[in-house]
């Protein structure tokens, strides 16, 4: 039998790890870590029974992932749960631009922008299932559906700051401001829209899910399935050296492509590792977990219904911290992501208590304390939070690489998403999966699409896997032909 040993069991590797083993390949997925998923767990770091995802939270893309979709995870456990509103963007004024899942009751809250917002977002929205497998892969290939990439490509090659002149209120501003700061780049870099556009459109097609159970469950469903195909996973098991890999007919890394070249470079073709050991870095975060009693008194009564609150005012002052942080300066007002998925998943919560995750965008390495800029922006917006929390737990971008490599300097997208690295992944290839050494191939975020727990990283090496095998990914076939069909 073909044999496959995947490194690093993250999303990206346990969707690689479990679509081979779908395709009769014997599958071997090696973890450093005690359990799967890399930042796709949870945890108890407050009190007994108050859940809080670890790094990964929010999922609109993952909902909608052909990778995942594929899987069938819902066939092993996986339940998606909905907030009642996906976002809220709050302003010092009292007002907000509100995401809800319905692109026309989103577009009619945004006032005189609501027409605009319909035009840009809509026409994706109504083709995603056809869009998402374009969008969620390599980009520089012949597409599936090419006017309907041209389409998303137009306005997502602007600049947010260029793209958000299509809107005329702060609201509408601020909202696209919050999205397109997940990219973590300055708003006057090309292509950055392309990342708040797909959440955005993909968020509108299935919503901004949680996972039941907190984002473990997602990894725990993604073993199971891996499990279930007849693939092996063992758990404490990091690897340092080439040697440490058992010989397979194919070798797949959720790695970052510095530590690909650690262990490979002697190897690898020298323009390889070149370009895997000048791969760019991105700006980190700093991350407090909450427990709040009675929940966060958002001024915004909306706020106290989102799955997600974007804490960062208007646009120009997005657009000022996002520079900042890439440039490498501490922002006095960070922008700070907040999530209370046990709005939509009460099982998180303790009695009265509730968990409240929140990270504030920082430097790549930033040694300093974020903790207090995170409280002041909460409490900006929600006067009167500090009485209400009884406790918290605090992960510096330090915390984050030492328990996930990738995340080195505390970068959680594993790459500044500049534009070679957006387009290309970690080196110019036409196979960005490949790394010039036959049957060994990069699978993590650095790869494209990108961050997120979708798995499509996972998935495209999977697939160039197949091919230099002599075969072909059965899971595309049926998924394209699902959506021919839609």
């Amino acid at each position: 039998m073909t044999t496959a040993v995947v490194v690093g069991g993250g999303p990206n590797g346990l969707a690689a790890a479990a679509l081979l083993a779908r395709d009769g390949l014997d599958v071997t997925l090696l973890e450093a870590a005690d359990e799967v998923g890399g930042g796709t767990r949870s945890h108890e770091a407050i009190l007994p029974g108050l859940l809080h995802d670890h790094c990964s939270a929010i999922h609109p893309m993952a909902v909608t992932s052909p990778a995942l979709r594929a899987l069938g995870l819902e066939r092993h456990g996986l339940r998606w749960r909905l907030p009642e509103i996906d976002c809220v963007h709050p302003l010092d004024d009292g007002t907000a631009g509100v995401l809800l899942r319905s692109v026309t009751e989103t577009a009619a809250g945004l006032g005189p922008d609501g027409r605009r917002y319909l035009a840009l977002v809509e026409p994706l929205v109504r083709r995603w299932d056809a869009l998402a497998h374009d969008v969620m892969g390599p980009l520089l290939r012949i597409p599936a559906h090419p006017l309907l990439l041209a389409r998303f490509g137009l306005p997502a090659v602007l600049p947010p700051a260029i793209l958000a002149r299509l809107f005329r209120t702060r609201q509408a501003q601020a909202l696209w401001a919050g999205v397109a700061a997940h990219a973590f780049r300055p708003f006057w870099d090309p292509l950055v829209s392309a990342i708040g556009l797909g959440i955005l459109t993909s968020g509108h097609a299935a919503g901004w899910a949680v996972a039941e159970g907190g984002s473990q469950s997602i990894a725990r469903s993604m073993a199971a399935a891996l499990l279930a195909a007849g693939g092996t996973i063992e758990t404490g098991v990091p690897i340092t050296a080439r040697r440490q890999i058992p010989p397979a007919d194919v070798t797949l890394l959720d790695l970052d492509p510095g530590q690909v070249a650690g262990l490979y470079g002697d190897r690898l073709p020298a323009r390889v590792t070149r370009a895997y050991r000048r791969f760019r870095r991105g700006p980190g975060v700093f991350k407090v977990d909450l427990a709040v009693e009675g929940g966060v008194p958002w001024r915004d009564e909306r706020a106290r219904r989102a799955g997600t609150v974007h804490l960062g005012g208007p646009l120009a002052e997005v657009a000022r911290t996002e520079r900042d942080v890439t440039q490498g300066r501490m922002p006095e007002r960070p922008f700070v992501l907040v999530g209370q998925q046990y709005l939509a998943d009460p099982s998180r919560s303790v009695g009265d208590v509730h968990p409240v995750w929140t990270y504030a965008q920082v430097p790549h390495g930033y040694d300093g304390d974020a903790t207090e800029a995170i409280l002041r922006q909460l409490e900006r917006f929600a006067p009167g939070v500090h009485e209400r929390i009884v406790g918290r737990h605090v992960t510096r971008p330090a915390d984050f690489a030492a328990a996930n490599p990738n995340f080195t300097g505390g970068d959680i997208l594993t790459g500044a998403k500049t534009v070679s690295q957006l387009l290309l992944g970690a080196r110019p290839a036409l196979d960005p999966y490949a790394t010039g050494l036959p049957g060994v191939f990069l699978c993590s975020a650095a790869t494209p699409p990108g961050p997120g727990v979708h798995g499509m990283c996972g998935a495209g090496a999977a697939a160039s896997a197949l091919r230099h095998l002599g075969g072909r990914p059965t899971w595309q076939a049926q998924e394209r032909s699902q959506d021919s069909r839609t």
